[in-house]
């Protein structure tokens, strides 16, 4: 009996008690960039924790979305809107933020295409990450209704497929934002330029799911607050194009609540 007792624990026990967190990352880009990108931080996390902090994303933002909604990380980061909609769903609380950055929408076009309005993208098919991307889709795609601009909207699974779709000339323009624009691959990049920037949001939310231990979420929060101070810190905020990290608090995103946003009331 005590045997059994102990699978069952070692089954069914959340997984910060067998010391491992795992850390889930919106799929911007694909996991094998992510991982590229986000292995370092983790690693580093791991190391001034104690705990084995592990990399995991989706194959898309919906299915990242389901799995948000089933609270499978205990970790993530995730967009200002999925902030607001997990909070609620999944008990998903406040753990940093960067500090001195808006999230802005972008939208890019080919180098080489005329256009340099967005009021010539009219009646134009425009491609976006998913529909609750937040900056990419939600914001690019309010603004360019409040300007009369008729578009159909088509999704790409994530922004570097975004970047990729519209340099192939598969798409007249597509919605992003500036930090995985500069991320993805100098390539793809090169063959595209930035026609339009919206006005600036609350940023992407490091958030954990409420279960996590109190001490977990002082050392993760700290480990992350504190990058800035050393050199290593600063570099793996830089290879992620992250401005310093501060302490989050869940007002931080009233401004996205009031924008009454419903793209994921029937999730």
């Amino acid at each position: 009996m005590k045997l059994l007792w102990c699978i069952i624990c070692f089954l069914f026990t959340p997984s910060v008690l067998a010391q491992y967190i795992t850390f889930g990352i919106v799929p911007q880009q694909s996991a094998i960039e992510l991982a590229k990108n986000w292995g370092p931080l983790l690693s580093y996390l791991s190391e001034k924790t104690g705990y084995d902090i592990q990399f995991r994303t989706a194959k898309d933002i919906p299915e990242f979305e389901h799995r948000l909604a089933r609270g499978e990380f205990d970790i993530a980061y995730m967009n200002p809107y999925h902030y607001v909609v997990f909070h609620d769903k999944a008990g998903y609380m406040p753990l940093v933020r960067e500090g001195k950055k808006k999230l802005k929408g972008i939208l890019v076009v080919k180098k080489d295409n005329p256009i340099q309005s967005i009021a010539e993208l009219d009646n134009s098919t425009i491609a976006f990450p998913s529909p609750a991307a937040f900056a990419a889709t939600v914001v690019t795609g309010a603004e360019l209704r409040m300007d009369n601009i008729a578009f159909t909207p088509q999704y790409v699974s994530s922004h570097d497929s975004v970047y990729l779709n519209v340099a192939k000339g598969f798409f007249v323009a597509g919605g992003g934002v500036m930090r995985t624009f500069n991320n993805t691959p100098e390539e793809v990049r090169n063959q595209l330029r930035v026609l339009w920037i919206s006005k600036g949001y609350t940023p992407h939310a490091f958030a954990y799911r409420s279960i996590l231990s109190h001490s977990a979420v002082i050392k993760i929060q700290e480990a992350l607050v504190n990058l800035v101070k050393t050199e290593q810190g600063r570099s793996l905020l830089g290879n992620l194009g992250m401005s310093p990290l501060v302490t989050a608090k869940d007002s931080d995103w009233d401004e996205i609540r009031a924008l009454n946003i419903n793209a994921l009331n029937n999730l």
